[in-house]
């Protein structure tokens, strides 16, 4: 039975088989995560506060009205202010890993490397994600930016590996 770091890619499973480049499935889950999950227009079309004509301004608009009105409490309006905060900080930020794993692949970096780095960034983003939806405490939120520099020091270690490579 394989174990589950050779299921992940970060070992060869005892069949002796090459470890798999995981990089095109992490680009693939966190372009999901970033313009899906995180979007925060499910979370407006159930408060009844969507509006398809302008959803950048939803918020902006209509969510203190929302709040007077008795759709949402300020607690989940600020809590939508957030989600909208943390899906385009996830939007922005996934650039930044698409030119990791692709420079990473591009210039031969091992596939257990990617694979670490991808699993790193994976666990760093959620947890971002997560602490910036839900924590409205200023001392628990500094638990964000020690989330958000893991996930841009993963992807810069493997440029910095590409480079490396691409250098010799």
């Amino acid at each position: 039975m394989r174990s589950v770091a050779a299921a992940i890619g970060l070992t060869p499973s005892p069949l002796s088989t090459p470890i798999s480049n995981c990089g095109p499935a992490i680009l693939i889950f966190h372009f999901v995560f970033a313009y899906g999950i995180l979007s925060s227009r499910t979370l407006k079309q159930y408060y009844g506060i969507d509006h398809n004509v302008s959803p950048r301004e939803d918020l902006n608009k209509y969510g203190d009205a929302a709040v007077r009105d008795g759709k949402l409490t300020q607690s989940q309006l600020n809590m939508l202010r957030r989600t909208e905060a943390a899906h385009a900080n996830s939007v922005e930020n996934y650039t930044l890993l698409v030119a990791g794993i692709t420079m990473a692949s591009v210039a031969g970096v091992s596939p257990q490397t990617i694979n670490a780095a991808g699993l790193t960034y994976t666990v760093a983003r959620v947890g971002y994600a997560a602490v910036y939806i839900l924590v409205d405490r200023p001392a628990l939120s500094q638990l964000r930016g020690i989330t958000w520099w893991v996930g841009n020091l993963t992807c810069l270690y493997l440029l910095w590996e590409a480079g490396r490579l691409l250098s010799t």
